[in-house]
């Protein structure tokens, strides 16, 4: 495995953790900024809404670069809009901030997968895209339960700060590992978009979206569904995404392994005729019994991550395959997808 790939993914890291702790701050950043849980919940929203639309757009315009120095320059960019929301006074001040972290992560993301299409050998592409991920899962595993965690001390600003630090951290290690001169073919949003018209990729693109929708319909919302309904406190909250994040890392592994050996589409229908399970016990979850409900949801939580990210690595894989000399325009597309459906 080309050594290259984790640096790679520690940016997704620092992505990833921001993306994800969200919603263990829900409460705390809404009863800071004096604005309802709903409205708290319209930080996921502009964050997915501006990744999925502002991907494609800063791709289509930056594709062609450096793909070090994008990479670098999201990063810091990433790192600047978490320093603004760590600083903020106002909830329409955080909200630009996330707005800005996410047309950063957009072009960030796409070009990441890109990178690790293009410096790994074709039999390994589902295995590099796993390890980009890897990060993501990394972060859902680690960096969301250790950000709640320093929530829980500093205050949600603190988590913001501390994600700033990281963000800059990979920015540095990308821009002194990465090797210069590898660039993408100049490709416009018209070019871009036209990927879209290639046989079974929409369905695809919809499939993404549909599974991503019905996860964090629940996701978004977990820590007032844990506290209020459930009656668990908020000090439970780093528990609960420690025990979703190692299922998650567990689950992203196998479906890169898994994808490569018994084929991608195998591996995304297994995974959703799963997600369709666990997703639906989950409204079971105010008719536990007190006693022993916090057991019942860290062992759901761990299994809910094994199985989510499954799905991720292995569809990716089915996208390059579908269109394998598009990889980046329609790995982009396929992560607008993605938070199309968190939007959802």
């Amino acid at each position: 495995m080309d050594k290259r790939l984790f640096w790679l993914a520690l940016g997704s890291f620092a992505i990833g953790a921001e993306g994800f702790v969200i919603s263990s701050l829900l409460p705390a950043v809404s009863a800071d900024t004096g604005v309802s849980i709903a409205q708290g919940g319209y930080l996921v929203l502009a964050f997915a809404l501006a990744f999925a639309v502002g991907g494609p757009v800063l791709a289509s315009l930056f594709g062609h670069r450096d793909r070090r120095l994008i990479l670098t320059a999201s990063a810091v960019v990433f790192a600047v809009g978490n320093l603004i929301a760590g600083l903020a006074h106002s909830y329409e001040q955080l909200l630009a901030a996330r707005v800005l972290m996410a047309l950063a992560a957009g072009l960030y993301a796409a070009t990441a997968q890109a990178t690790a299409v293009a410096i790994s050998e074709p039999h390994h592409q589902a295995r590099a895209i796993s390890v980009i991920v890897g990060g993501t899962t990394m972060a859902v595993a680690f960096g969301a339960p250790v950000g709640a965690l320093i929530a829980g001390i500093f205050g949600w600003r603190g988590t913001f700060l501390t994600l700033a630090g990281v963000a800059l951290v990979a920015a540095l290690a990308i821009w002194l590992l990465l090797p210069a001169g590898l660039k993408g073919p100049k490709l416009g949003l018209r070019r871009r978009l036209a990927v879209i018209g290639r046989p079974g990729l929409v369905p695809m693109f919809v499939t993404t979206l549909l599974y991503m929708t019905g996860g964090f319909t629940v996701f978004t919302y977990l820590a007032p569904l844990v506290q209020q309904t459930v009656g668990l406190g908020a000090n439970f909250m780093p528990a609960i995404l420690l025990a979703f994040g190692v299922g998650a890392a567990i689950g992203n592994y196998a479906g890169g392994q898994i994808a490569d050996r018994f084929g991608a589409a195998r591996t995304v229908v297994a995974a959703i005729v799963a997600m369709t399970v666990i997703t639906a016990a989950a409204s079971a979850w105010p008719s536990l019994p007190r006693s022993w409900a916090a057991e019942a949801i860290l062992g759901y939580m761990f299994v809910w991550g094994a199985i989510a990210w499954t799905f991720p690595p292995a569809q990716a894989s089915r996208v390059i395959t579908m269109a394998a000399e598009a990889a980046p325009l329609a790995l982009s597309l396929n992560g607008s997808a993605l938070y199309l459906g968190v939007a959802l």
